[in-house]
């Protein structure tokens, strides 16, 4: 699933309502109504999604199998895409712990920076945080270290 923005669905949809392969910045940007640097900044935004190409002068669609989400701000899309990492560490989290609901502190944070997610160390901890205030894990001391318990 792919979040964009409200303004970045309505520079999409414009762009696919044109005919043309490659469209110019110039022609979209008069459609619109928009300020050339706003215009850029959310074609770049939907350049790094993988949604067009984008070069400077000229913009092109992009085929995409993905769903796409629309939120009404940037705080939003953070907010959803880090409720899909977080649902994801949370699988790897129950894949790992054993039949008493026990993880590693260590086991999971090397999962969570080294596996399939690869986040940063600021996202994971977040991530790991947001998991506690919600109830879903618990950070235990044990004998042999500190470990996270699945509630």
């Amino acid at each position: 699933m792919i979040t964009i923005t409200k303004a970045e669905e309505e520079v999409l949809n414009q762009i696919k309502s044109y005919q043309e392969e490659k469209i110019d910045v110039s022609l979209l940007k008069d459609d619109l109504g928009m300020y050339e640097h706003d215009l850029n900044d959310l074609l770049k935004s939907l350049k790094s999604k993988g949604l067009v190409f984008y070069n400077g002068s000229t913009v092109q669609l992009k085929e995409v199998d993905a769903t796409i989400n629309t939120v009404d701000s940037k705080e939003d899309v953070i907010n959803a895409e880090l409720n899909q990492k977080e649902k994801a560490s949370f699988e790897i989290i129950k894949s790992l712990a054993d039949e008493k609901g026990f993880v590693s502190r260590y086991e999971i944070e090397g999962n969570l920076l080294y596996g399939d997610l690869k986040l940063t160390d600021f996202r994971m901890y977040h991530i790991l945080l947001s998991l506690e205030n919600k109830g879903l894990i618990k950070a235990v001391y044990r004998k042999n270290g500190d470990y996270y318990k699945i509630l």
